[in-house]
């Protein structure tokens, strides 16, 4: 796997995945950035959450659960103090489909924390507490 980061100016920068997919990060503008994409570690915390909400519906769909919607929302805290790394993330699921059951949809997310997403495990190896939840709502 590989990626390469140019600095365009300021605090923007262009990414581009091996893969040829591209994403600007940007910095605060009271440091310099002009927010024109999202913070590094903000990008941190979309990736951790990609990564959870796939193996999530890899898991229900593979269980033939009808699910039809899957939304994560991940907040975190920072240290006080530099390197500003995490500390705490919570990933609440809000999983929607048609006659779920709610033994398999807790399992998904056991599964991705405990065996399966590699951003999660990599920044617990590294000392970050992280939570789940989940909720469940039937398809309209």
């Amino acid at each position: 796997m590989k990626a390469t980061v140019k600095w365009t100016d300021g605090r923007q920068f262009v990414t581009e995945s091996g893969s040829g997919h591209s994403v600007v990060i940007d910095g605060n503008p009271d440091n310099g950035g002009r927010n024109t994409g999202p913070r590094p570690m903000e990008l941190m915390l979309m990736g951790l959450g990609g990564c959870t909400s796939y193996d999530v519906i890899n898991i229900l769909e593979k269980s033939r659960q009808a699910v039809t919607d899957c939304v994560a929302t991940i907040e975190a805290e920072r240290a006080d103090t530099t390197p500003a790394v995490f500390t705490k993330i919570h990933i609440h699921f809000v999983v929607t489909g048609r006659a779920l059951k709610e033994s398999q949809v807790k399992r998904a997310t056991e599964l991705s924390a405990t065996k399966y997403c590699s951003a999660s495990l990599m920044l617990e190896a590294g000392g970050v507490e992280i939570t789940h939840s989940f909720e469940m709502k039937e398809s309209a």
